[in-house]
């Protein structure tokens, strides 16, 4: 294969790996505006019925051995849901405002349709206890449905979680 046929072949790969690059993020990005405006309804939607949400505690690489912050399915995810929009959360009367930058997405792995996705996610609260930073590497598996996509697996480290972690109580 001459450079110029490999030139013209890899072209409109690149552009369809391009197209889904875009897409993906406009997802990731629509995600972040859910949980920011606290769309609690709208973000649930986003989800498979086979969905697993994870935040590790310590570095655990085992949500099924060790301690995680959250580990949820489908079912505690929206018993989660129904429970941020009782109010009854003290620690978010009033609600954090949050603010999310989600940045270096990579597009991972795709098989069929499926799609494994890692982003970087710096989320800013502000609440009464005073204002939080909190960065976070997660990794996502993204299926296709239709013409959108809904998470399958979405698993978020967060950087510090070594530490002690404030409560929790606004979806990360």
């Amino acid at each position: 294969m001459t450079n110029r046929q490999e030139i013209l072949t890899a072209q409109p790969r690149a552009a369809r790996a391009g197209e889904l690059l875009g897409h993906v993020e406009q997802f990731l990005f629509l995600e972040a505006r859910l949980q920011d405006t606290h769309a609690y309804d709208e973000w649930e939607a986003l989800w498979t019925d086979d969905a697993i949400y994870w935040v590790p505690a310590n570095g655990a690489t085992d949500p099924e051995t060790r301690m995680s912050i959250i580990y949820d399915n489908r079912s505690r995810i929206r018993v989660r849901i129904n429970q941020l929009k009782t109010g009854r959360h003290h620690t978010q009367t009033p609600r954090s405002e949050l603010a999310r930058i989600v940045s270096n997405v990579e597009l991972l792995n795709r098989v069929g349709d499926e799609i494994d996705v890692r982003a970087n996610v710096f989320i800013f609260e502000d609440s009464l206890r005073g204002e939080t930073m909190w960065a976070a590497r997660n990794e996502y598996r993204l299926r296709m449905q239709g013409d959108d996509f809904k998470m399958v697996r979405k698993k978020v480290s967060l950087v510090n979680s070594h530490k002690p972690i404030f409560t929790l109580s606004f979806l990360v």
